[in-house]
């Protein structure tokens, strides 16, 4: 995806940020992905117990759409997560660029420039 990796180029400016952001936007699409598969099967199996009119079947619902819901709030958490660390990584880039904190070797370096 071009447009995925426009984003993950602009973010950290280069600096050590980028890596560990990468790392975790990576890990949390890895698993919101798997939690979406699963509940694909899990709406697939609802549909049939519904369908099947069967009552065994229609109460076992009950117990796989609980879990249906708590998976969507899982991935709901996931993105605030993504969204809090997006937002982090653009204030440290930010703040690298205006202040001069953050060398571009990424030792963060202590050299500060203040006004007279």
């Amino acid at each position: 995806m071009e447009m995925e990796g426009d984003i993950f180029s602009s973010i950290g400016n280069g600096t050590q940020v980028d890596g560990k952001v990468l790392h975790t936007f990576q890990k949390n699409f890895v698993q919101v992905q798997n939690i979406l598969d699963q509940n694909r099967l899990l709406i697939n199996e609802i549909n049939q117990n519904h369908e099947s009119k069967i009552p065994d079947n229609l109460t076992r619902n009950v117990g796989l759409i609980r879990e249906l819901n708590s998976n969507i709030r899982r991935v709901v958490d996931l993105y605030a997560d993504l969204s809090s660390s997006f937002a982090k990584s653009m204030e440290a880039s930010s703040e690298g660029d205006s202040g001069g904190t953050m060398k571009s070797d990424g030792k963060g370096g202590q050299k500060r420039i203040r006004p007279g």
